[in-house]
């Protein structure tokens, strides 16, 4: 397992967190079909670019701002954090999955699936929401799941109310949801084998879906530090290095 050495190392240390509607509300406002930041309220200093990535670039044009690909910030955002060279990136967002094969610190292949939520957080608020309890205690079960065979988010709560009928306990149908997730990762990974599997997006916050990942998959797998602002930390790497 090869990581960088330390004076390669960004210097990237301050980050300010907002969450997306407040930022819009108090932050951002729309001036001639771009946005455009209010960055003295936000208390940053003049002069800093400003590059931006994921499902937001689509809709909104960020003034002044440079638009990098999603897989090339995860990609950054992920060797910032791990100091690794060599490793598979599974990153599961709110809304997709993206699979990266990284080797001596670049992307050399990758896959994405974004036609379907039934891998993303989204699904995992969904089903959550279906039994009645919080993501931080859905993340806590994964003994004798309840199998769950529908492969579309929508038939998955149909499934998953049915089970419910049946009188599965809460337990098993938590850890069934997330063995679910697991099990619809595994196959992107057949063309990506790694030793280390790297786990960014806000599904890595569950502890469950990282333990059966790691189980199933043989591999070691590490968490980020901040695995939901791993496209984020990315762009700000970005910037620095002046790679946009």
């Amino acid at each position: 397992m090869e990581s960088s050495p330390d004076q390669d190392k960004p210097s990237v240390v301050q980050r300010q967190r907002v969450d997306t509607i407040e930022f819009y509300r108090h932050y951002g406002r729309l001036r001639d079909g771009r946005l455009q930041v209010d960055f003295a309220a936000l208390t940053l200093p003049d002069g800093l670019k400003t590059v931006s990535t994921g499902y937001g670039r689509n809709t909104l044009q960020l003034s002044g701002g440079t638009v990098i690909p999603e897989l090339q910030a995860h990609t950054l955002g992920a060797l910032f954090q791990t100091d690794l060279l060599d490793f598979t990136l599974i990153d599961l967002g709110g809304q997709d999955t993206k699979i990266i094969q990284v080797r001596r610190g670049r992307m050399q292949d990758f896959l994405t699936n974004d036609k379907c939520a039934a891998s993303s957080g989204r699904y995992l608020e969904n089903m959550a929401q279906v039994l009645g309890i919080s993501l931080a205690e859905l993340s806590q079960y994964t003994e004798a799941p309840v199998e769950l065979s529908a492969t579309c988010a929508v038939f998955g709560e149909s499934e998953l109310i049915g089970k419910i009928v049946e009188g599965y306990p809460i337990d098993r149908l938590a850890a069934g949801v997330n063995a679910t997730i697991v099990q619809r990762v595994l196959p992107l990974l057949r063309d990506f084998s790694s030793e280390v599997l790297v786990f960014s997006g806000g599904v890595a916050q569950n502890v469950a879906i990282v333990r059966l990942l790691a189980q199933s998959s043989g591999a070691q797998v590490i968490v980020t530090p901040d695995p939901q602002f791993n496209g984020a930390l990315g762009c700000a790497l970005a910037a620095e290095k002046n790679i946009i």
